[in-house]
């Protein structure tokens, strides 16, 4: 006879396994041979568990069921909030940015912050002339037309205020290569308000929305605008510095030479006095010299296009494939390459050429006219680097100057190469704190 509780295992006959009720347990133990007469068997339900355990499947089933049905809906719903949401990641809305293109385009940013005061009245006229928000005039509350009038207009109202506070807001956080999700983000909204005030037909109208999406447009054009006023100052006092330097090398080589001239004119006359023919031959011709020299000096200081184009690189900031093409008016163009390796880039330049020309500025122009596919900045021509080798531009100034006379193709790169080694060698680097290694780093 089998005890209470312990019914065939449904998995092997052989064996008989213990229900409490609500489940299956894992006491397992042989099956016995009835000795008399059988005794009351509790019914088996499907795959031969008992009664209980049919019931009990069966209400799995049934949670199942709901559970796939709410599964379903909540799937509806997330897409239903995609298609609401407006993505405003400034990393992702910045690897698709392009060329920005101006909705109303203008002379200068002044012209712009007159025309959005002008856009900004027109936005309080609609407002006050109640022509921002529409919404129901057949709208009654316990029959009373009144009172239904004015839960349309207090709702109008608190719409209309969360319209602006949003669009005001993404006008503070505007940036131009963010318009398209700002105009996308306002019109979602809109949207939702008229979701929302479906029952008494609020909504924002079409004229609220086209001024202040033109709101959004000229911000964004103002933005632009300021960024660009504001590069063009930033280059134009480079431009200025870097003449300014020039401006003070040649007075400063023009005094040296009339120092000198002065010196050796005091000494021709010392000579005249002495009687002797070829010392004073000798200084008279170095004042004919000197005076040849002012004479270029003030010429090629007079010659704003004379100068120095120059070719550099810089391996360890930019890699072995840009280099920078430039002009300088200095008198000594080492200056300006050591100026441009300043604290701003890790290593210093490596002179590829310095070429002086009396048209340094066609010659430079020249040279960014054929590499012009190859800029790194295609944006802002200003910016003189170019993805290309050494050698192509070489070549390129072979074709332009025919007297190419030097020209380093391998630039040395002294501590880029030094910081390399140490880097592979994991050697450690001391600095004015305690030492420490590369392998610090990383912790």
């Amino acid at each position: 006879m089998t005890p209470p509780g312990w019914y065939p295992d449904p998995h092997d006959g052989r064996y008989v396994r213990y229900w409490d009720g609500s489940q299956w347990t894992e006491h397992v133990k042989a099956a016995v041979a009835a000795s008399g007469p059988p005794g009351p068997v509790e019914s088996l339900g499907p795959g031969g568990a008992p009664a209980a355990t049919a019931r009990v499947l069966a209400q799995l089933e049934r949670e199942r069921a709901e559970l796939a049905a709410e599964i379903m809906r909540l799937r509806e719903e997330i897409e239903l909030l995609k298609s609401e949401l407006v993505e405003t990641n400034d990393l992702m809305l910045l690897q698709e940015v392009g060329v920005y293109q101006y909705a109303h385009p203008l002379n200068d940013a002044v012209a712009y912050q007159e025309r959005l005061r002008g856009l900004q009245e027109q936005i309080k006229d609609a407002i006050r002339d109640k022509r921002a928000v529409s919404g129901t005039t057949k709208w009654a509350i316990n029959g009373s037309a009144k009172d239904g009038a004015k839960m349309v207009a207090d709702f109008q109202k608190l719409m209309l205020r969360t319209y602006n506070n949003e669009a005001d807001n993404i006008v503070r956080t505007l940036k131009p290569y963010s318009l398209e999700s700002a105009i996308e983000r306002l019109q979602k909204l809109r949207a939702t308000i008229k979701k929302l005030g479906a029952a008494m037909r609020i909504d924002i109208t079409d004229t609220y929305e086209a001024l202040r999406i033109q709101e959004l447009e000229l911000t964004a054009d103002y933005a632009a605008k300021v960024a660009e006023e504001r590069e063009r100052a930033r280059e134009e006092r480079e431009r200025l510095k870097e003449e300014e330097a020039a401006r003070r090398d040649f007075e400063r080589e023009q005094a040296r030479l009339e120092k000198e001239k002065a010196h050796y004119q005091a000494l021709v006359a010392a000579l005249v006095h002495k009687r002797d023919p070829e010392a004073l031959a000798a200084a008279e011709a170095k004042l004919v010299e000197l005076g040849h020299a002012i004479e270029g000096l003030i010429e090629r200081a007079a010659n704003i296009r004379a100068g120095y184009v120059y070719v550099i690189s810089n391996i360890g900031a930019f890699g072995d494939r840009v280099v920078k093409i430039g002009l300088t008016r200095r008198l000594e163009p080492m200056d300006r390459v050591r100026e441009l390796g300043d604290a701003s880039v890790p290593f210093r330049f490596d002179v590829h050429a310095l070429i002086f020309s009396d048209d340094a500025v066609g010659l430079e122009t020249a040279l960014h006219q054929r590499f012009a596919a190859h800029r790194v900045n295609l944006i802002n021509p200003r910016r003189e680097f170019f993805y290309v080798r050494p050698e192509a531009v070489r070549d390129v100034l072979r074709d332009l100057r025919g007297d190419l006379l030097t020209f380093v193709s391998a630039p040395d790169a002294v501590e880029w190469h030094q910081s390399e080694n140490l880097r592979r060698a994991g050697a450690t680097i001391v600095t004015g704190a305690p030492a420490f290694t590369l392998d610090d780093l990383s912790e």
